[in-house]
């Protein structure tokens, strides 16, 4: 099945149930989901240095892997 199947065939199920204990542990689900973004979990000073990277990295001020490894071997 791909994603957008399962997505129908949870939706058929939900509209079918009545128990509200199934609808109350699937709301608690999406509640986790949603409140949970790693992002927020980081220190600023590990944001800034995120952010930092990723500027470094646009402007092209990086090292590829494999020649960083070959001066370090």
């Amino acid at each position: 099945m791909n994603l957008q199947a399962d997505k129908i065939e949870l939706a058929k199920m939900l509209l079918a149930t009545n128990d509200p204990e199934i609808i109350q542990s699937i709301k608690q689900i999406f509640k986790k989901e949603g409140s949970t973004d790693f992002w927020d979990q980081l220190t600023s000073e590990q944001q800034t240095e995120i952010n930092q990277a990723i500027l470094e990295i646009e402007n092209g001020e990086f090292v590829d892997f494999d020649s960083f490894m070959a001066k370090h071997r």
